[in-house]
């Protein structure tokens, strides 16, 4: 585990990523024998290990599993049955995941030591920011943060979402540490009504615009969804600032009491301001337009959130674009050590206290094979063991409980910080889209549409959001692309061209695999990729679908792809133009990839 240290002091800070990164094989063997000896008389270790702790025989006689393995051990936890099943000390509660796979969230134990270490975690890649960007410590943080109703399993045990946890395990009488380095008062990022907290956070936000040093939200996916909302608010919120009223509307008591802290005159001149930036034709750079001191912005852009990279450098007008560290709710994984470059280059270095990490070697055309079987016919190695330019999936063991776990990503080794990799987050484990003997997984898909959306570009159009499905209701069978368009001038119509459409359809069916083009010239196999356009809104009915499902506001991923019946009524009912492709996309056997 990450040992103790003085989160305000920088030095303290750097000096310990320096030792951590550069002693990385003697931590990752530290770090399993003491999970091992920890928790050697859990029922799950008891069970397969018989009191050989060494490393030798956690390799040869540990299970690499999924969450479907290991779920009837949660569940007997959930259900009342002791902690010790699986660990050697309580758990303070279940984290729910953000529901990646479905959105149906996994229950996660997390033990109040392993809590403690994520913040330190975070605490330690706060002075990387800093250090990289001049100005931070002369204003605040405008983070937008949500909770989620916390609920409880049949024995009494809290389920929360990792950032809900976080937020709730602030202190309340301490809270004033908080409001010391953020816009938006404590209490109104733990109201439970998302709308009424996202709107008092945009309203603190303009009422102290002055002292906003960055912004963001925990994905880029959420802070566009913040904006989106401003767009829709920014006529009241001025009214409130104007008048120095808050709208009757908002009755939660924490967000009232918030937002008296600083609503508490009119302020004509201010409300002035915003109005005359929130009415020119284009919202391009509106980010630094309303906050003239912000420095930078904060989000993670990696993986299926680079396809909104383009929205928030429009929005964002030059800023820089900061994804801080990657994790997940098993486990926080590595932080990014080079803040400023540049989105499509991010890597994430490992940080060997957090667990004990393994990596399951991916090759794509054996994606499928290895996410359905035992992984035991696959190479795994050892962190220092990794090599540049490989593919793998992080197995991780943890001191809440899990053991050879496998996280379900795919991260790409990029090269070494001291003596820790460094990893680019490639995607999720999982095929999106299949007819025939194609494989789309979802990198091929985000990248597919990536270079189909450029087309939009000359027209002033931009992508909001996608997910697909496969249409098999027909013969052949086809792949079909739901796009959610938005446009760069203000309030002008949202009706594109059908060539330019059609366009579209060919440049993403020319962006995927051999596999998939071959199987397109023969019409018997896969049939012409299609695009329906839905109306404005859609994505925000099918993220509020799933929040009533279980997921969380701040964690929400949207699907790449959708299965499910009534996703796909929402989708469906909301289309409002179609599109084929008219062309047949090019094959040549010499085009295909063996591997990533």
């Amino acid at each position: 585990m990450l040992p103790r240290f003085d989160p305000t002091n920088p030095k303290a800070c750097f000096s310990l990523l320096e030792d951590v990164t550069t002693n990385v094989k003697q931590i990752q063997d530290s770090v399993l024998e003491a999970i091992l000896s920890r928790n050697a008389q859990t029922e799950y270790l008891r069970g397969l290990l018989n009191g050989r702790l060494h490393k030798q025989s956690f390799k040869k006689n540990l299970p690499i599993v999924t969450y479907e393995d290991y779920r009837s051990y949660i569940d007997r936890i959930a259900n009342g049955e002791s902690y010790d099943l699986i660990c050697d000390r309580p758990f303070s509660l279940l984290l729910a995941s953000s529901g990646t796979s479905g959105g149906i969230p996994k229950l996660i134990p997390l033990t109040a030591e392993e809590l403690e270490q994520r913040i330190l975690f975070a605490s330690l890649y706060a002075p990387l920011v800093f250090k990289h960007i001049q100005g931070l410590s002369e204003g605040k943080s405008l983070m937008f943060y949500f909770v989620t109703r916390e609920s409880e399993t049949a024995s009494g045990l809290l389920v929360r979402f990792m950032f809900t946890c976080v937020l709730k395990s602030v202190n309340p009488t301490n809270s004033f540490l908080w409001d010391r380095i953020q816009i938006s008062p404590h209490e109104i990022l733990t109201c439970a009504d998302t709308t009424q907290s996202m709107y008092c956070q945009l309203l603190c936000g303009l009422l102290q615009r002055e002292n906003v040093a960055r912004l963001g939200a925990p994905f880029a996916s959420s802070l566009l969804k913040v904006i989106k909302f401003l767009e829709d608010h920014w006529q009241e919120l001025c009214l409130n600032i104007r008048t120095g009223c808050l709208s009757d509307w908002i009755t939660d008591p924490q967000c009232v009491s918030g937002i008296g802290k600083y609503l508490t005159c009119p302020n004509p001149e201010l409300a002035s301001v915003i109005e005359q930036e929130c009415s020119k034709t284009s919202w391009e750079a509106i980010v630094p337009r309303l906050w003239p001191k912000a420095k930078c912005i904060e989000a993670i852009i990696t993986g299926s959130m680079a396809q909104y990279t383009p929205m928030l450098e429009f929005y964002g007008g030059g800023l820089p674009l900061i994804s801080s560290f990657y994790g997940s709710s098993e486990c926080f994984i590595g932080v990014n050590v080079n803040p400023l470059c540049k989105p499509c280059d991010v890597s994430y270095t490992i940080i060997p206290n957090m667990g004990y990490f393994e990596f399951l070697e991916v090759e794509k055309d054996q994606q499928e094979e290895v996410a359905h079987d035992s992984a035991k016919n696959h190479a795994v190695v050892d962190l220092v063991d990794v090599k540049i330019g490989h593919d793998y999936e992080p197995v991780v063991t943890t001191f809440s409980g899990l053991y050879r776990y496998r996280v379900g990503d795919v991260l790409r080794v990029t090269g070494f910080y001291n003596n820790a990799p460094q990893f680019h987050f490639v995607g999720r484990q999982k095929v999106v889209l299949s007819i025939d003997m194609d494989k789309t997984y979802e990198e091929d898909l985000l990248k597919a549409v990536t270079n189909a959306k450029l087309l939009l570009e000359p027209h002033d159009l931009m992508l909001v959001d996608f997910t697909s499905r496969v249409d098999s209701s027909s013969f052949p069978g086809h792949y079909v692309l739901y796009w959610e368009l938005g446009t760069k001038v203000k309030d002008a119509k949202l009706k594109p061209k059908p060539e330019v459409m059609e366009e579209c359809c060919f440049t993403v069916e020319e962006s995927l695999d051999a596999v998939y083009r071959k199987g397109r010239k023969n019409d018997n196999n896969i049939g012409p990729l299609e695009i329906k356009v839905v109306k404005r809104g859609t994505f925000d009915e099918l993220m509020n679908f799933f929040l009533s499902r279980g997921s969380s506001v701040s964690q929400f991923k949207t699907p790449r792809s959708v299965t499910n019946k009534e996703p796909l009524t929402i989708l469906e009912a909301a289309v409002v133009s179609e599109f084929v492709s008219r062309k047949t996309p090019s094959w040549e056997p010499h085009e295909l990839h063996s591997n990533r």
